[in-house]
């Protein structure tokens, strides 16, 4: 069997399609293709508060194309989740439902919980020990969801309308900087060494271009370091000397910002990087759905 996630955020859209693979009591996924696309719907959701024509009909050529592949590779179920780009804009519903009937696609807009709940499927903490405290973060275009495990628990969880999108559109504000920082001191109080778990797409280039090992955190020094490296290039340098993708040269300056105040904020040291993300959730969801189902 073979089921696809798709991941419409606010800097890009994805298309994961994964092979299930049964074995004995367990089922996991191999992933088969991952494809991504910059649409870049939070330019237009943030600002304009509306996803415009021409961002419209990219994103419903998109959905297009992934609906092709996955007949081709004989998909046999999937799910779509849109998020905080299409949460905000006001014609978001209305282009779901073009999507839909243009490209045959069933597009659930999910609110900044869910959206924290199928990050945390993706199981980032699979080779993690977990009687140690984590926050889960996941830095996007429009939103940053964290989550707070202590002894495998989940302590607490929130979606923050904090994302690299929107600090390059101007559109993050004082309070919200204010009631994330909050949130953490209020949670992480009282709480021993945490280690932080970042997923996404900006966290994973950062890791790579820290040159750690597999599996090993990477260190809130290091990241900072990092941090002032990129930012000593200009945007056409971290593109041309840097070899960034030119819809990741602009974004990763920010995603820093936000993943070094959550780090300080919580007192974390050091953050591990799986490289899973929205779509590895969406797959696990899946699992989870069917396979619970079925038994």
């Amino acid at each position: 069997m073979r089921y696809a996630a798709i991941d419409v955020g606010s800097n890009a859209v994805r298309l994961l399609i994964a092979g299930i693979i049964e074995n004995n009591d367990s089922v996991s996924f191999k992933k088969i293709t991952l494809i991504r696309v910059p649409v870049r719907l939070g330019d237009d959701a943030f600002l304009q508060k509306k996803i415009s024509d021409n961002k419209a009909t990219d994103l419903i050529k998109s959905m297009q194309a992934f609906r092709n592949l996955m007949d081709v590779y004989r998909v046999t179920d999937y799910m779509a989740c849109a998020t905080s780009a299409m949460r905000e804009a006001l014609n978001g519903q209305e282009v779901a439902d073009r999507i839909l009937a243009e490209a045959g696609i069933d597009l659930q807009i999910v609110h900044g919980e869910s959206e924290a709940k199928i990050i945390y499927a993706s199981h980032a903490e699979v080779n993690i020990d977990k009687s140690k405290n984590y926050l889960y973060i996941d830095v996007g275009g429009g939103s940053t969801e964290l989550s707070l495990f202590s002894n495998g628990e989940l302590l607490a969880s929130q979606s923050f309308n904090l994302g690299t999108i929107r600090i390059l559109d101007n559109q993050d504000k004082d309070e919200t900087w204010n009631e994330m920082k909050d949130f953490l001191r209020e949670h992480t109080r009282g709480l021993k060494t945490i280690y932080g778990i970042g997923t996404g797409g900006n966290i994973n280039k950062l890791y790579k271009l820290s040159q750690e090992k597999d599996n090993v955190p990477m260190s809130y020094v290091k990241l900072r370091a990092l941090y002032n490296y990129l930012n000593s290039f200009s945007l056409k340098d971290r593109i041309n000397v840097l070899g960034l993708n030119q819809d990741r040269a602009d974004v990763i300056i920010p995603a820093c910002e936000i993943y070094l105040t959550v780090l300080k904020c919580a007192n974390i040291k050091s953050i591990y990087v799986p490289t899973v993300g929205m779509v590895d959730g969406i797959i696990q969801t899946l699992i989870e759905k069917n396979y619970n189902t079925a038994r």
